[in-house]
């Protein structure tokens, strides 16, 4: 299996590169819905504060590159050569891959910090944070009672990621994409990335 993956702080846009994959037919593997999984499975709600806490304990118990085992699962049952795997958030889950695919190449996705708060504001994901509500209330994306400022919970939640080595993960990658200027730009230039690199593992 051939597989290109992405790498990046919350909010830099790789979930936009993925969407852009999935329009070019590739299949793609989202890791954080590993997570998403396992918080399902034990029937607690997608918030950062659990989803953070799962994270910590599937590396705890089955080692750092657990998560990429088990994305790499679901890569393979995909059926397809080439596979977009997004959100490695270790040098471990890096070397993981480089380990067991025929060719990994990893991309980093940058973006600056206001825009990134800006974009997860946006999405609405629960584990996302929210601006201020209508009532002037300011409330975030994290389980009930808690409600931290936005800006405070990004740096918290990338702290954490940063922990499990996101950072030398970042400094390994191949390549990097920035996601600094307009919406429009950035999708070109991930396509172009992507087929770039789906050409070269013909």
């Amino acid at each position: 299996m051939k597989i290109i993956g992405f790498v990046g702080l919350p909010g830099s846009g790789k979930g936009e590169a993925s969407q852009i994959a999935r329009q070019l037919g590739l299949a793609v593997v989202i890791m954080g819905d590993v997570i998403r999984q396992e918080a399902a499975r034990q029937g607690l709600e997608p918030c950062d504060e659990n989803l953070g806490r799962i994270g910590n304990e599937l590396r705890a118990s089955e080692g750092p590159a657990a998560v990429a085992r088990r994305a790499l699962q679901m890569a393979r049952a995909t059926g397809k050569e080439i596979v977009v795997v997004d959100g490695l958030r270790s040098r471990e889950e890096a070397d993981f891959f480089w380990a067991n695919a025929e060719e990994f190449h990893l991309v980093e996705i940058c973006a600056p910090a206001g825009a990134r708060l800006k974009w997860l504001a946006a999405r609405g994901r629960p584990d996302d944070p929210r601006q201020p509500d209508q009532a002037g209330e300011k409330t975030l994306f994290s389980c009930p009672g808690e409600r931290p400022q936005a800006a405070a919970a990004l740096e918290r939640r990338q702290g954490r990621e940063l922990s499990w080595g996101m950072g030398e993960a970042m400094q390994v990658a191949d390549l990097k994409l920035r996601n600094d200027g307009s919406l429009v730009e950035y999708r070109k230039n991930v396509k172009k990335l992507l087929e770039i690199l789906t050409a070269g593992f013909q």
